[in-house]
Order: structure tokens, then sequence, then C-alpha cells
């Protein structure tokens, strides 16, 4: 019986000839520049939203403003990256690119949704589904196997 979460062997071994996997570490530097960069753009569209329309602190119209530019712009700066590139910034800086697991292909706009969701599934069990990435033979998190995906870095 085959278990959705392995990968046969041969195909491993194949797929390592062909495509080099990016692994945890350099997925972990990714992450810190791509961490800084969406950041400074969200501390930007905040300024901006804040001067535009001044906000009390304690206001609930700051609190649902802020919390909508903190989860929903990243959202659509990492799916439209995806789209566009196959790749964020921290990803380009080592030449990764997100792909589909089994044909090395480009990724659809609907998968990439499903792996930015799949983020928080990842995180959920204490970070296990980030931390799988060191352990797993194609170097898949949680969100990558969710969406069929897997970092490769483009030669």
């Amino acid at each position: 019986m085959s278990n959705a979460y392995e990968t046969p062997a041969a195909e491993v071994t194949q797929a390592a000839v062909e495509h080099q996997y990016m692994g945890f570490w350099m997925r972990v530097l990714a992450s810190i520049i791509d961490n800084i960069w969406m950041g400074i753009v969200i501390a930007i569209v905040m300024l901006v939203v804040l001067v535009a329309t001044p906000l009390d602190d304690e206001s609930t119209q700051y609190m649902i403003t802020s919390g909508m530019v903190q989860l929903v712009l990243p959202f659509i700066l990492v799916v439209a990256l995806g789209v566009r590139f196959a790749s964020t910034p921290g990803k380009m800086a080592f030449k990764g690119k997100i792909v589909d697991a089994n044909t090395f292909e480009e990724v659809s706009g609907g998968r990439l949704v499903v792996r930015y969701l799949g983020y928080f599934v990842s995180i959920l069990p204490l970070g296990l589904g980030l931390f799988w990435i060191a352990w797993d033979k194609r170097k898949q998190g949680f969100h990558d196997k969710l969406a069929g995906t897997v970092v490769i870095i483009d030669r």
C-alpha cells in the first residue's frame, strides 16, 4: 500500500539527478529575506493608510484595517509573485522556483493559494510542517505536500 506522503526511491533518485531541491537552510534564509521585504511593504502600506485616514490606536477600525493589511497583503503578494515568477524574492536570491512535484512544470494560481493556506497547517503542530523540509527526501513541507509542489534550484 502506498502512502501519499512517500515518494518511491527510484523517482526521488531520478528527480535528484535532474532537479536539485532547495534545502531546509536555504529556505530558512529565503523566508527571512521574504519576511524582511514583506514587513517593509506592510509598514509602508500602513503608513499610507494612517496618513490618508487618521485612525485612533484603540479604534475598532484601526484594528480591522491593520489586521486586513497584515493578513491579506502577504497573501496577495506571495500568490501573485508565485504566479508571475514561480518564486518570491527570498527564493529568487537562491534561484529557487516553486514547481509541480511530479512534472516540475509551473503550478496554477489555485494550487499556489492552497500552498499559501498550507503554511498555516505547517505552523500549527509546533512548526513541524516547516521542519519536515529538513527530513523529507524531496524537501517538502506540509504546505508543499498539500499543494503537490516542490521548491527546486533553477539552474
